[in-house]
């Protein structure tokens, strides 16, 4: 089940996107394909799209928020 942020987010995502992640900074990211990890940030892996879709206050547990867009 999403959270309601989540549904949110979901909102404002474009229709090819499959994945979503916050950065360090607290902004929020759509990509097509799963990203990948790195210090501060998630980070498109050299295929399909990516695009910023929010800014939200800086989260020291952005790692944890990469999740898959759900399939309808």
């Amino acid at each position: 089940m999403l959270e309601p942020f989540q549904r949110e987010l979901l909102a404002a995502t474009p229709a090819w996107a499959r994945w979503l992640a916050q950065d360090a900074d607290g902004s929020w990211w759509c990509y097509e394909h799963e990203p990948n990890l790195a210090c501060i940030n998630w980070y498109e892996n050299e295929v399909g799209h990516s695009l910023r879709i929010r800014k939200d206050s800086p989260n020291p547990r952005w790692r944890e928020t990469l999740f898959a867009v759900p399939v309808v």
